[in-house]
């Protein structure tokens, strides 16, 4: 193919444009730069020209494709598919390498021009959401994956674009939707960190950013939570810019190309560090296993990884027809066998996984009735909402107690929410009733259930009967120091079906006394899901 490459010098264009050549593509390498597009296209063997995105865009005519591998598109201004509609005018397919979820997302609107045309207009043909797509179909097959999670992890030697850096100092510390336990929350560039396994046995640390995937991933795939997480090797790096992303959320500090520099020197000063490997990963979780896709770039070419989506398509004799963003546009198969003259290592990972109270119940998990077993078997976050009646005990002790734990007030009815969060040990319950909450910790150990408030725990003897399920309180501690008996709370709590619906009744007795401490009972329901295809206001 007659390919023109925007951008075709810089980190990720310089690969793709190396790679197409490879490939036998005829390749013209532009930019704003002339110089710098001759004397790269001059090492290759192949064409340049100066073409400013902003400026004419006349001459497409003659190319079968133009890719635009230049960026950063989130600062592609008030016009940010000016070169797509141009390519389509031209009758030259168009393909991007954008990472920008808004760009990415919103290049659809140009399907009908491009379905008329016949071309294919596709944005996002890179690592994400190209790749990491492919490996999430191939991952999942036909199974609806409930969670997927996905991290991109470079080694320190790793060129850095100013485009690249540009895109995540832009969204450091800056509110940004994800899609967690079938809703959309609110959460903020570079956060939550977590780490991941990548082949070999190495461990990177990956922080949450904004790419195509929250966006898209969704209602393409049916997930119930879909994350995202870039890492940087050095701690310095990753915690100076956590530093950076806890300020901006104070100060709106601008990043500014100068703000970009800066960085950038800074990181410079750090090159020879670290080292040149670099990996992704993409999990699935279903209701019995997690299913990875890993992958580890040796020697410096994981600045290669990028462009393997765009060389995989071009390898295909036709290119498929519409504009869109390019979830699922090539395969996994495809992806690796562009991958094959690389120093590249992947492999595929399963394995079990068991929610904490299938562990703690063993075989009498399965005897429980449907709707409580559904309850029980978060794999990310669960939300679960309701109406209850509370009591609580009367006298000095019960009240203070009470006030202790938080528990919730009188009310004959009252609205009532239960968030279940799966973490590293197990899993921590919001309940909220009306304005008022406590949060609890379960977890799972030789004894068994296990139920922290603060530095109060308490085990838990499960028992199924008459398909219900009881929660007896068997021992408790307050920090390492476990409590005598007459010290411990009567638990007289169980969970049942009626009418169809999830039902609870938990009365518990104070300790010393056994008179009544509170007791709340009601129902609840799967909270119903936000549309995967809207999103919150983040401003």
């Amino acid at each position: 193919m007659n390919i023109l490459l925007l951008g075709g010098y810089g980190v990720f264009g310089a690969r793709l444009a190396r790679l197409l050549v490879a490939d036998g593509h005829d390749v013209c390498i532009a930019g704003r730069n002339h110089e710098k597009a001759r004397t790269y296209a001059q090492e290759l063997g192949c064409r340049a020209i100066r073409l400013d995105r902003s400026g004419s865009l006349d001459g497409l005519e003659g190319y079968d494709v133009v890719v635009d591998a230049a960026g950063p598109f989130h600062a592609y201004g008030d016009d940010p598919y000016r070169l797509a509609r141009a390519a389509i005018a031209a009758g030259v397919h168009y393909l991007d390498l954008s990472d920008n979820a808004d760009f990415c997302a919103g290049i659809s609107a140009l399907d009908a021009e491009a379905r008329g045309a016949g071309l294919c207009v596709l944005s996002g043909l890179s690592s994400v959401p190209a790749l990491s797509s492919a490996a999430v179909r191939a991952l999942a097959g036909d199974d609806v994956p409930a969670v997927i999670d996905t991290a991109i992890l470079p080694g320190n030697r790793a060129p850095r674009g100013l485009s690249v850096m540009q895109s995540i100092l832009s969204q450091a510390g800056r509110p940004m939707p994800v899609w967690r336990g079938k809703i959309w929350e609110r959460a903020y560039g570079w956060s939550a960190p977590a780490d991941y396994t990548l082949p070999d046995g190495l461990v990177r640390q990956g922080w949450q950013i904004e790419v195509p995937d929250q966006r898209l991933f969704p209602a393409h795939f049916g997930a119930e939570t879909v994350r995202f997480r870039a890492g940087l090797e050095l701690a310095v790096m990753r915690y100076g810019l956590a530093l950076f992303a806890a300020l901006r959320r104070v100060l709106p500090v601008p990043v500014t190309p100068s703000v970009v520099r800066l960085f950038k020197a800074l990181a410079d000063l750090l090159a020879p560090f670290g080292t040149g490997r670099g990996g992704m990963s993409v999990s699935i979780t279903t209701r019995h296993e997690i299913r990875s896709w890993r992958l580890l770039a040796e020697d410096g070419d994981g600045p290669f990884i990028p462009a393997v989506a765009a060389r995989a398509l071009l390898r295909r004799p036709e290119l498929p027809i519409g504009a869109g963003p390019a979830v699922e546009a090539i395969t996994l198969a495809e992806a690796e066998a562009a991958m094959g003259d690389l120093r590249v290592v992947t492999e595929r990972v399963m394995s079990p996984i068991s929610p904490i109270f299938t562990r703690a119940l063993g075989p009498d998990f399965d005897a429980l009735p449907e709707e409580i077993q559904a309850i029980h078997l978060t794999l990310d976050v669960s939300r679960w909402e309701g109406r209850c009646e509370v009591r609580r005990g009367v006298g000095l002790w019960p009240r203070l107690l009470c006030a202790v734990f938080q528990f919730p007030q009188d009310t004959s009815d009252v609205a009532v929410e239960v968030i279940k969060t799966v973490t590293p040990r197990g899993e921590t319950w919001l309940r909220k009733f009306g304005r008022n909450a406590f949060r609890s910790h379960l977890s799972v150990d030789t004894n068994g259930l296990r139920e922290r408030f603060g530095p109060f725990s308490f085990s838990i003897g499960l028992e199924v009967r008459d398909g219900a399920l009881h929660y007896p309180v068997t021992a408790g501690h307050i920090g390492p120091v476990r409590l005598p008996r007459w010290l411990l709370p009567v638990s007289v709590a169980r969970e049942f079906v009626s009418d169809g619906k999830f039902h609870f009744d938990v009365a518990l007795l104070a300790p010393v006394t056994k008179a009544l401490l509170v007791r709340y009972r009601g129902f609840l329901a799967a909270r119903e899901a936000d549309d995967p295809r809207g999103l919150p206001p983040m401003s």
